[in-house]
């Protein structure tokens, strides 16, 4: 079993696993599913593959995400999550830490965040000595909304840089259509490959770029409750 996967049985196999390091951008319109594929990377990678995994959540709160797994009666290893909240506190919530949740002002605390993310990763690497570790943003959008793009370039090289240098994977969730090209393209030299989603006729389709020699091709899917669920390929 590779170190690191989506989770996604015909991603999965298209491109061949993984490879420890990587920083992957997940890239889509509204509406298609992002969250739900990304939380289906999530428990994939806790619950089957055995990583820790860090969310920095600027959508929904850490407490709401974990109820959310619950609801889908998934079991979170919960000794191998940590989520950075930068909404609780933003809306005026009761904010407080414990093992799993660490709480950032609002998303445009970069420093405050990134205080937590290393926080989470000295917990589980230093720690607790797990050597596969997943770092998740949702969504880099959000951050955008409140930083310049210079700014968070250069937030996201410090954190990209990390995740190479202890081998670990980044997955970073960026709304199509809201950014100018200009936007994207400097922030693609920061990752070594994207998820690539898009919307046709009431379809969504998905497919990987960059993390083998040639894009996979692009598949159909559908979203059943937590699953993502391949319905066929074009």
């Amino acid at each position: 079993m590779s170190d690191y996967s989506f989770g996604i049985k015909e991603l999965d196999s298209a491109i061949g696993g993984i490879k420890r390091g990587s920083n992957v951008m997940l890239i889509g319109p509204p509406m298609s599913g992002k969250e739900i594929i990304m939380y289906s990377i999530m428990y994939y990678g806790a619950a089957i593959n055995e990583n820790a995994v860090i969310t920095v959540t600027t959508r929904e709160s850490a407490t709401h995400i974990l109820e959310w797994f619950k609801e889908q009666k998934l079991d979170l290893p919960l000794s191998r999550i940590g989520i950075v909240d930068c909404v609780t506190k933003t809306l005026g919530g009761t904010s407080i830490e414990n093992e799993n949740i660490k709480i950032a002002s609002s998303p445009v605390d970069l420093t405050g965040i990134g205080v937590k993310i290393s926080q989470f990763f000295e917990e589980y690497f230093m720690k607790k000595n797990i050597r596969k570790n997943q770092l998740h943003i949702n969504s880099l959008s959000t951050i955008l909304m409140y930083s310049n793009i210079q700014t968070v370039f250069r937030f996201l090289h410090v954190f990209t840089g990390r995740i190479k240098a202890a081998g670990s994977l980044g997955i970073y969730v960026i709304e199509s259509g809201m950014h100018d090209e200009q936007a994207i393209s400097t922030l693609k030299q920061l990752f070594d490959g994207m998820i690539e989603i898009k919307c046709d006729n009431d379809k969504n389709f998905i497919r990987v770029v960059g993390l083998s020699p040639k894009p996979t091709p692009w598949f159909e899917y559908e979203i059943e409750g937590a699953s993502v669920k391949i319905v066929g390929r074009v």
